[in-house]
């Protein structure tokens, strides 16, 4: 079967994405190059990118009016990360801090600077996560030490006077 101009950019676009993950060395990259787009047939095409994860290069079908052909997973972005879990843990303590009086506030604390410590090591997501468990946890931290030294006063000058 003839190659199509579009069968030979696909072919293309499969040899740089071979050649962007360190698959195929400069020489033989541009060699295949040159030889995708000399081709004739799709036999010679599919011989070209048989070695690749794409390959080998199928006859194509025409897209569907109204619906976009799939992005093969090659050329699609990277998933994200994984949210890191002690940074969601930190998170729930801090704003559970609000429902039960400041209790949570030291696990939101540790767990905080638990996971900011884990992000940092694996690139995992959720560092705004752990920062936001930490300043509530200290901010709650704060207000009970502020009431036990406002509490200490009125106990230390109600007893002297």
């Amino acid at each position: 079967m003839l190659a199509a101009h579009s069968d030979r950019e696909r072919a293309v676009d499969v040899l740089r994405a071979g050649f962007a993950e360190g698959r195929l060395p400069q020489p033989e990259y541009e060699k295949r190059i040159e030889r995708a787009y000399q081709a004739r047939t799709l036999g010679e095409l599919s011989t070209l990118v048989a070695d690749l994860p794409q390959g080998p290069v199928g006859p194509q079908q025409a897209p569907m009016t109204g619906s976009m052909a799939p992005v093969p997973r090659t050329f699609l972005p990277a998933p994200p990360p994984p949210t890191n879990g002690k940074a969601i843990g930190a998170l729930a303590c801090g704003v559970g801090t609000f429902f039960c009086g400041g209790l949570t506030a030291i696990p939101a604390v540790v767990l905080g600077h638990m996971a900011r410590g884990e992000i940092r090591r694996t690139q995992e997501q959720g560092d705004g996560m752990a920062v936001g468990g930490i300043v509530l946890g200290w901010l709650w931290i704060a207000l009970w030490a502020f009431i036990l030294v406002i509490i200490m006063i009125a106990a230390a000058s109600s007893g002297s006077g």
